[in-house]
């Protein structure tokens, strides 16, 4: 009944997109480009005005890779790279030159557009021109058009419009094609930006916002997360969709409907996924996300008080007491055309004190280290349990990616108070199918904040289960320096002027390990490794305790867990 349940929810889909798609290819056949522009977005991402020389000098340094082009237009050389090229046709770069504010800045921002326009026909497979580039180009010409159009002649004044009309009638057909992902998403926010600052028909205005409207209801979750599970996701579009509801606002449009309350959830989520230091904890493809453009979007925040605790269709959990904070990942991975990112790191956590990261996860590299980003979304990548060094999840390439095509379908999490602690039971069922084996963990943060408990058990979901090797693995943070304590039973860990003490009840060895969401690249780190083999009704217990540089205790808690 279940699958015929999905299936008919699939065929329903399918034909409705299929009525749709005639709709939409016919609408783009009809858009003309515009005339003007009646206003132009904001781009509240940092600008370095120094990155204008660079550009001028013919330095162009996108997705890892510096090219020197020598003359040359940089979109008539052979990319070092799809991402490059990527980056470089989305002319995000174009606000490095606004920055600058100097008339050879602008004269070179319409003299690479110029460029660019004279492609008369693509080469297939240019990654220009995918939905997600044709609508980051979009974005970017929106709002740069002053310095691309002050003082432009009539004919590249037009040949820009047309250009415009162009990418708007790419994007309507690329929503009409019955595929999904996350780029549907930026492609309906590119659509809602050219209709309200363009002077497109109302009718076209009103079809673009209520294509957003239906891509932020697919998705963002009530809870304000995205439905990769990817916080740095939200970030990327909360960048357009600020500037987005300001230009609505100014012209005096009626937004989509759920474009203000999104953006409120979102914003929390965010807090709910920051450490004190500000940083967002690294799940589920997040990387390092540069801290400024963090702080810009969340300087929209309107809400006070404390963050949210509990994201649970995101499958977030936080525990916050004095100075300490504790991210928690306990949710099932996401549907399989948003998993291009997602991670296999099912009941992982990271844990901080006074702005001082301790536990980490190991985090994503950029995009173009692809061999990189695959070792970093195993199991093993994250602070969890780990069974025969196997990773909860399976990722498979799918459709052109590597997903996870298979996970934990079940993940339970439970809060509740004792007189001194605030206590996450979590639990998935990531390793039933294979090895029958449910991982059971506990998290137990007390009051004051100086001791946080764990429990982490293996339970056998039938008989004659046989008894399996695991690795308990916390991975620490690049400033963290450890040293091993008395009789191999833990470790001190010094971050700044945060010390800790880990204990647990067995041997812990300190191992190498790699930090990949590191602001200049991958970082050598350190992690805490407890191996075992279960056994019936087996339990690790283990702790992190504040302590003074001599390694004593500064509070002690009582364990009423």
């Amino acid at each position: 009944m279940r699958f015929a349940s999905l299936f008919a929810q699939k065929s329903a889909v399918s034909v409705a997109r299929a009525v749709r798609a005639p709709y939409y290819v016919v609408q783009a056949m009809g858009l003309n480009a515009p005339e003007r522009l009646h206003i132009a977005p904001q781009d509240i991402r940092t600008a370095d005005p120094t990155v204008a020389d660079e550009i001028y000098a013919g330095y162009f340094s996108f997705a890892g890779k510096i090219v020197e082009t020598q003359g040359r237009s940089p979109f008539a050389i052979d990319p070092p790279s799809a991402a490059w090229r990527r980056s470089l046709a989305g002319f995000a770069w174009l606000r490095h030159l606004r920055a600058a504010d100097k008339a050879l800045a602008r004269a070179n921002a319409r003299a690479l557009a110029e460029d660019f326009l004279a492609i008369r026909r693509p080469a297939p497979n240019d990654p220009a021109f995918e939905p997600a580039v044709v609508a980051r180009r979009t974005l970017s010409w929106l709002a740069q058009s002053p310095i691309l159009l002050e003082d432009a002649d009539q004919d590249f004044y037009d040949r820009f419009m047309e250009a415009l009309g162009g990418n708007a009638r790419r994007l309507l057909r690329a929503l009409a094609a019955p595929r999904a992902g996350s780029d549907r998403l930026i492609c309906a926010v590119a659509l809602a930006a050219f209709g309200v600052c363009g002077d497109a028909s109302r009718k076209f205005e009103a079809r673009a916002t209520d294509l957003l409207d239906a891509e932020l209801t697919r998705q963002i979750l009530d809870d304000g997360g995205h439905v990769s599970r990817n916080p740095e996701a939200l970030v990327e579009l909360l960048l357009d969709l600020l500037p987005l509801r300001r230009a609505y606002a100014a012209r005096g449009r009626r937004p989509p409907e759920r474009l203000l309350p999104s953006i409120a959830k979102m914003i929390s989520f965010l807090r709910l996924m920051q450490h004190g230091d500000g940083s967002l904890a690294l799940f589920n493809g997040m990387g390092c996300a540069p801290p400024d453009r963090l702080a810009t979007v969340l300087a929209h925040d309107d809400a006070s008080g404390p963050p949210p605790l509990d994201a649970p269709q995101s499958g977030y959990r936080r525990l916050q007491a004095g100075e300490a904070v504790v991210v928690v990942d306990a949710g099932a991975p996401p549907p399989p055309s948003f998993a291009g990112a997602a991670h296999a790191g099912c009941l992982s956590f990271e844990y901080s004190i006074l702005g001082e990261r301790i536990v980490v996860n190991c985090g994503a590299p950029p995009a173009s280290a692809e061999a990189s980003r695959q070792l970093a979304r195993v199991t093993a990548a994250h602070s969890t349990l780990v069974v025969e060094d196997r990773s909860s999840c399976r990722i498979r390439a799918q459709h052109g990616e590597e997903r996870i095509v298979a996970g934990p379908r079940e993940v339970r999490a439970l809060r509740r108070a004792t007189g001194s602690s605030r206590v996450l039971e979590l639990a998935h069922d990531g390793y039933a199918a294979e090895l029958g084996l449910w991982h059971e963990r506990m998290l137990s943060l007390t009051h004051d904040g100086a001791q946080l408990f764990g429990e982490d058990r293996l339970v056998a979901t039938r008989a004659g289960v046989p008894a399996r090797d695991f690795v308990l693995r916390f991975h620490l943070h690049p400033r963290a320096e450890v040293a091993p304590l008395a009789e191999g039973r833990g470790a001190l860990i010094s971050c700044g002027a945060v010390h800790v003490a880990f204990e647990a009840d067995a041997e812990v060895a300190i191992e190498d390990s790699v930090f990949f969401a590191g602001a200049c690249g991958a970082r050598k780190c350190a992690q805490l490794v407890v191996s075992g083999r279960d056994r019936e009704d087996a339990r690790l217990r283990w702790s992190f305790t504040r302590v003074d540089e001599r390694g004593e205790e500064l509070v002690s808690a009582p364990r009423d867990i």
